[in-house]
């Protein structure tokens, strides 16, 4: 999903204050909060706001939600932040409502509308042809008012200021963009009336750096008519699901309950040892092998032949393997180098 936050037009999610949360009694352990991000509220907000529960500033996500979008945010605490640009190369799932008939300057509800084209007869095969058509491997454009930087100023703000943005084509992967339900209706916008339109509830697994607003846009270019997102919210990043995340008002209460109790442990997050089991194939290092990473040497690649497979490894195709000590705490993560095995990040005994 883009990064930026696009110009405010008729359509567009007011910003809110984000809810005031408790201030953890001790520092939070070294781990991954999910959060279920409100509608309207930045990733920063909610940053900001995990850096108060977590009684600590060492905090970052991976992967911006723009104030539009709700659903999981994927947050660093501690030494887990260290873990954010692994994390951030997962797969992502997204539920969202693409609107065909009306097009905006920023391809979302936030920008102003600048072409109005009839959708027509959209028949439930006119549908699943065009998703067939963005399934699979695609070079997709993202959209202009993204955060991608264009000779290092963001393309959002050329766009804003009236330049004229043409942004490279990249290769993304959508392994899955499945049909929900579809509504006919009209809807009314300042300078354009009363219009027709229809809505198209969706699922969409995508690979990272995928734009679901681009998606958007060329769902509706391959049905002969134009298009953008209204309603997004990410279900799943990697291994982790919104089913399993709060908001911050959950995870408030959860920290005032424990500020409240005689022994406080923190904010309840998922330990650092438990998030590389998840989201990494792993293996266990015996207290030699752990001294020999620490300072920084390489392993035998042999070691790979005890690997505990995770059910979805976000760095699979990176070879990227994560490491535990015989006690089951987090030592590092190793990646191929040839006929070995090289630490690219390791942790900090306790």
């Amino acid at each position: 999903m883009s990064q930026g936050e696009p110009s405010q037009g008729p359509g567009a999610t007011e910003r809110v204050r984000p809810v005031d949360v408790a201030r953890g009694a001790v520092t939070a352990p070294d781990g991954l909060l999910l959060v279920d991000k409100d509608l309207g509220i930045t990733s920063h907000d909610v940053v900001s706001r995990v850096r108060r529960l977590a009684a600590t500033r060492k905090v970052g996500h991976a992967g911006t939600l723009d104030p539009m979008a709700t659903g999981l945010l994927t947050v660093g605490v501690g030494k887990a932040t260290r873990l954010l640009n692994y994390l951030v190369g997962a797969d992502k799932t997204y539920e969202a409502t693409i609107r065909l008939g009306v097009g905006t300057d920023t391809e979302d509800a936030h920008g102003q509308v600048t072409q109005v084209v009839a959708p027509g007869q959209v028949d439930l095969v006119r549908l699943q042809a065009a998703a067939a058509q963005l399934t699979g491997p695609i070079s997709q454009v993202p959209s202009s008012f993204s955060a991608i930087k264009v000779n290092g100023v963001r393309a959002y703000d050329l766009a804003r200021s009236g330049q004229e943005v043409e942004l490279e084509a990249r290769q993304v992967t959508i392994h899955s963009f499945d049909l929900g339900q579809v509504n006919s209706t009209s809807a009314s916008y300042p300078g354009w009336g009363q219009v027709p339109v229809v809505d198209v509830k969706v699922q969409v697994s995508c690979s990272s750096g995928t734009y679901i607003r681009a998606l958007a846009r060329d769902f509706g270019l391959s049905l002969q008519t134009v298009a953008h997102l209204t309603a997004l919210r990410r279900t799943q990043v990697g291994p982790f699901k919104v089913s399993d995340a709060r908001t911050l008002s959950g995870w408030s209460a959860q920290v005032a309950e424990d500020a409240d109790s005689a022994d406080p442990k923190g904010l309840a997050l998922t330990p650092l040892p438990l998030v590389l089991r998840q989201a990494f194939n792993w293996l266990v290092l015996d207290p030699g092998q752990v001294k020999d990473v620490r300072q920084g040497k390489f392993l035998p690649r042999q070691l790979e032949e005890n690997v505990q497979v995770a059910k979805a490894p976000v760095n699979a195709k990176q070879k990227v393997l994560a490491a535990l000590d015989m006690q089951g705490e987090a030592v590092a993560l190793l990646k191929h180098q040839g006929k070995h095995l090289r630490p690219v990040l390791v942790f900090a005994g306790a």
